[in-house]
């Protein structure tokens, strides 16, 4: 049974938790809570420059 994890903010730390959850099967991420469109979101999330 995964640990659910929701993410409060996608911003720097948000994804960086993003990316562990994402790479971990023991941590399921059921939902993300951010102001921006999901569109930048998996933008920042596919092009970020600062952690790859």
């Amino acid at each position: 049974m995964a640990l659910k994890v929701a993410v409060n903010g996608f911003g720097r730390i948000g994804r960086m938790v993003f990316r562990v959850a994402f790479h971990n099967p023991d941590i399921e991420v059921v939902a993300i809570n951010d102001l921006t469109d999901t569109s930048t979101l998996a933008h920042l999330l596919k092009y970020d420059s600062v952690h790859g």
